[in-house]
Parts: C-alpha cells; structure tokens; sequence
C-alpha cells in the first residue's frame, strides 16, 4: 500500500484576503480586555457654583427654629394687593385690602367685601395724569396692572422723580384717615394701567354705615400717633445739646411682642445601593462613597434653590416691600443698580441670574463704562461700586423674559441675613446634613436617609432688597 501524503495549506489570514497586511501583534481592541481603563468620577451637570450658601454666615439653630427680635414698630409699611380677573373684569381680592395700612387688622371680611365691591375698574392710557399735585384726593387707586411715575415739585420749581409705582401698589389711602387731603405730588401713567378706585363719596359712605370700619379707623389714627422714628420704630426719648439741669428724659426700648420665628426646613430623599454592587463593584471607586456624593450635590442645589425661592422663609418672597424697586426702563442699567445699593448700608453682595448680568454688561459697554472686577473667595467676579455681583442660575425667569437681582447685606452682628442649620446631628455626614442607614430589605438592597436641615432670615428689612422687572432680552 502506498501511503498517501497529504499537504497542508496555510490558512490566509483575513487581512491578507482582503488585501489588507497581516496581523503582527495584539490589537488595542482585544488588549482593553484585560486593562483597567483610565476613568472619571461620575459626573453631574446639575452642579452649580452655589454661592448662595457659600457667602451666607451660618447660625447654629438649636431647637430647630430662630426667633428674630425687633424694636417694636408701629406701622409694617404697605403692602401689595392682589386680584382676580375673569375676562378682562378685575377685582379685588376683599382680604388682600389689609395690606393697606390703614385697614391692616380688619378681620371682618363682610366689611373687607363692602370695601372691596365698591371698586371701579378704569382703563388709563400712557401719559394720562392719575392723580394732580394740590388737587383734592378723589379716592383709593390700586394699580392692577402697568407702571406709573411719580412727580413732585423740586426746591428750585423742576420737577423731580418720587419713585415708580408697579403691579398691587397703590395711593390715596390718606382720605380714610385725613381731612380733605390733597394730592402732594403728581402720578402719571407711564404704560397703559388698569386701576381700580374706590370714590371718596364711596369710601365715606361706608365709614358712616358700617361702625367697625369707623372704630378701625379711629384706633389706627390714635396708634398712629404715638412717637416713632423714621423707620416706624417706637421711639427713645433722648435729649441732646442741653445746658444747665434740665429734667432729663426717662425711655425704654419696647419690642415686638410677636417677633417672627423661623422653623428649619428639610430636603430628604432615601438612597438605595444593592449589597451585590457595594460587595463585587467598589474597585477602583467606592460606589457608595460616589451615590453618596452626587446625592449630597442634589440636595444642596435643592437647598440653595429652597432658599431663594421657597414662599414662606425664601429671600425673593420675604423682601420687605419697600425694599423692592422696579428698573427705570427695563434693562439693568447702572442707575438701577445704584437705586438698589442706596436702599441699604454696607451691600457685600449682589445675585443675579448669569443672564441678567449678560444684560448688565450690555448696558454698561453702551455707556462706555468697564468696571473693575473684584476677587471672592480667589475667584475674580463682575462688581459694580465694589460690590460682587455673583451669579446664580436659581434665580427665575419669567415667562416675559424678566428676573430680578438681589442685593444683600450679611451676618448678625451686622443686622443682615444669616442662613440657619443645626450642627452635630446624629450621623451628620456635613454641617447641617446627615446619612442614616434604615436597612436591608429582602431584597438585599441597603437604604440611607440623606436628610439637609436649613433656613435663612432676614434680621432687619433693609438687609435685603429686590430690583424687580429686570428684563435680560434687549
């Protein structure tokens, strides 16, 4: 038998089928399957500066709330009034007239709801004259919606700017409690307003018919009377520039009896991370320490944002009205910055939504103007007269394009506004924050309540002031 040879062929690798040169050493794709790559922490783009909380001075709230005490003032101030529209029909909401100081403390809404029906809605037109400086005050004016300017007499015969008046402010109040007073300066509609008035015949018809409303207005103008300063506070009497021995004065400092307290808040969510993960999966990162953390980033963007927006202690809702300003012609000129800056002593800073000192910047390089940055916390920041003006993406805008820019003094011995939180809580994990485990269910997955505790308050009302109507489009 012949033994057949057989020869064997060899196999063409692929590349040279396809033309191509053979393989000569490991690819990067197979190799990459036993090396540890080169990777990042998890990232998250919802991560902002936050220099909210970080300018804030931080008070130690034991027992979970922070009470605010004040000289006792005998008038808050006005208040915005706010209405209801069905169609193009306006009206008052009846209890929301208790922001005008004469009838604040009125809890009878059948007498605020008399008040209220007696309203007439008018239509004005741009640069129609509301009210006359010397002419007699023809009723109660709350602007429902649109701008006014205010005029006076100057010293010299000119007339000079007494401020705006916007949406829920109003003027003629005094004819509750004055004698046949008349107009002291001049209100001019500077958009189309819509204005709801109560007629002086109207107004003293109803103080005649309804006697609570009478006994009301009395008792305001007998508190009224009583010695305050210029802030409404209650006066100290103090005598000063004397000679010889004259009776010296005897005072005292009254207070607030019901100062305002402020609760700390709470921002919690439960993190779940499954056992199997923590176990096989914490090399060369720790999962848990990384949920943990961008956990910790989403709570405290939530609590910047709390502290900005929230209605009961947030700074844009609990400015004091009369520290609130519109801007002259919509965009954020240099002269409303300035208005915004006179409203209070030693501003450390200002926020504004980054759009809105875009809009800043524009109106600045129109008046040739370059101010010169300043450095915060090493970090160099747009300023205005020295003051930061940092930015903050919580701030809103609104639908028509505006948002506002607040400006703000801080610390307490500086009569400002403080942020509050509690330090050394059970499993506190950061000053005011906490990670508590609750567990391992039955399905093998642990759980951590991530709890932040936090407030802020305002210890004197021009700690704090709004410029509003700020429009970022032009």
């Amino acid at each position: 038998m012949t033994d057949a040879v057989v020869e064997s062929t060899p196999a063409v690798p692929e590349q040279a089928a396809n033309g191509q040169h053979p393989a000569t050493s490991l690819s990067t794709a197979a190799a990459r399957n036993l090396a540890t790559t080169t990777k990042s922490v998890p990232q998250m783009q919802e991560i902002t500066s936050r220099w909210l909380l970080r300018v804030l001075p931080w008070v130690q709230t034991q027992g979970g709330a922070y009470r605010v005490n004040r000289r006792l003032t005998h008038t808050v101030g006005d208040g915005r009034v706010e209405f209801t529209t069905e169609g193009d029909a306006v009206r008052v909401i009846p209890t929301e007239l208790g922001e005008i100081a004469q009838l604040r403390g009125i809890d009878d809404e059948e007498v605020l709801s008399a008040l209220a029906d007696r309203f007439e809605q008018r239509e004005v037109g741009a640069g129609e004259r509301i009210a006359e400086e010397g002419r007699p005050v023809d009723g109660i004016h709350l602007i429902a919606h649109g701008r006014a300017e205010q005029f006076g007499s100057g010293p010299f015969g000119d007339q000079s700017s007494l401020g705006r008046l916007v949406d829920g402010d109003h003027f003629g109040e005094e004819l509750l409690t004055e004698d046949a007073p008349t107009w002291d300066h001049d209100v001019i509609a500077a958009t189309p307003i819509t204005v709801l008035t109560l007629p002086a015949a109207a107004a003293a018809e109803l103080v005649d018919r309804i006697p609570a409303l009478a006994a009301h207005l009395e008792r305001y103008k007998a508190g009224r009377s009583a010695k305050a300063n210029k802030h409404g506070e209650a006066a100290i009497a103090i005598s000063a520039g004397h000679t010889g021995e004259p009776d010296l004065p005897t005072t005292f400092v009254d207070y607030d009896l019901a100062p305002r307290e402020y609760e700390l808040s709470v921002a919690q969510t439960v993190l779940r991370v499954h056992t199997r993960v923590a176990d096989l999966y914490n090399q060369p990162m720790n999962q848990m320490e990384q949920q943990l953390r961008l956990t910790v980033e989403a709570l405290r963007e939530q609590q910047e944002d709390q502290l900005l927006n929230n209605r009961e202690f947030g700074l844009l809702h609990n400015a004091a009205l009369s520290q609130r300003i519109p801007t002259r012609s919509g965009a954020p000129t240099p002269d409303d910055l300035d208005d915004l800056l006179s409203r209070r002593r030693d501003t450390q800073f200002m926020l504004a939504h980054p759009k809105a000192i875009a809009a800043f910047g524009r109106e600045l390089n129109k008046r040739g103007l370059y101010p010169t940055p300043t450095l915060v916390e090493g970090r160099e920041v747009p300023a205005w007269r020295g003051v930061p003006i940092l930015p903050c993406n919580k701030i809103p805008i609104s639908s028509a394009r505006t948002t506002s820019i607040i400006a703000m003094r801080t610390g307490e011995d500086n009569q400002g506004v403080v942020g509050l939180r509690q330090v050394g809580l059970p499993d506190e994990y950061e000053p005011g924050l906490s990670v508590r485990f609750m567990g391992i269910d039955e399905k093998a997955v642990m759980s951590y309540l991530v709890s932040a505790y936090y407030s802020v308050a305002v210890l004197v009302p021009d700690a704090l002031g709004v410029l509003e109507h700020v429009e970022i489009g032009r």
